[in-house]
């Protein structure tokens, strides 16, 4: 029997939907990287891109566990001398730009290189409950309820 071997035009992508609301970063993290990733279809090829488009909405409301809101910190170089930065967790949540905690936790579970590269672009968080893929007719994926430990107990 001959293994068989994903061809790029054979794969079939999907859109899902994912409210990120109340569900612990982590866990929605690893469910996305296997999504972009296409881990969970049988066709699976790890040279060939399988993966789906996943859209996050409401990136603004995910959960953090235990302390990790005050202590997880996020460090980069200006590339000055002594120009190292840092920001916690719930800075960034609290500022401008909170989709990014999600985006950075999703881009350190996929692979560095020019594949991880383009599955990560099919990804698209937003941190309101609006985003502009309605035309795709993206599929909802009730992360939350597989498993309690998927939704912070408020």
């Amino acid at each position: 029997m001959k293994t068989y071997s994903a061809k790029p035009s054979e794969v079939e992508r999907k859109w899902h939907l994912i409210d990120a609301e109340g569900l612990v970063l982590g866990r929605l993290a690893s469910e996305v990287a296997m999504l972009l990733r296409g881990k969970r279809k049988p066709m699976y090829t790890p040279h060939i891109d399988c993966g789906d488009h996943v859209v996050i909405i409401n990136a603004d409301k995910v959960a953090l566990t235990g302390n990790k809101r005050a202590d997880k910190t996020y460090y980069w170089h200006t590339g000055y001398p002594g120009g190292i930065k840092q920001r916690t967790a719930g800075q960034i949540l609290d500022g401008a730009h909170p989709e990014r905690v999600v985006m950075k936790a999703v881009e350190r579970m996929i692979p560095r290189g020019p594949l991880g590269r383009a599955q990560f672009k099919k990804l698209r968080v937003y941190a309101g409950p609006d985003h502009p893929h309605e035309a795709q007719s993206p599929e909802v994926l009730d992360f939350g309820s597989r498993n309690s430990k998927n939704k912070k107990g408020l």
